[in-house]
């Protein structure tokens, strides 16, 4: 995945996240943001239902 996708997967989940701020970091940091927000994300899917 690049840069640039993942950064895109970051705002979709993180809606105030700024792609401007996201872009400064190295891929593998973000990766392991995306991780755990995808994470986050899942546990809070699996709470509501």
């Amino acid at each position: 995945m690049s840069k640039r996708e993942i950064i895109d997967f970051i705002c979709q989940i993180n809606r105030s996240a700024k792609p401007e701020f996201l872009a400064s970091f190295p891929v593998t940091d973000l990766n392991e943001y995306l991780n755990n927000l995808m994470e986050l994300d899942l546990e809070k899917l699996t709470v509501e239902v």
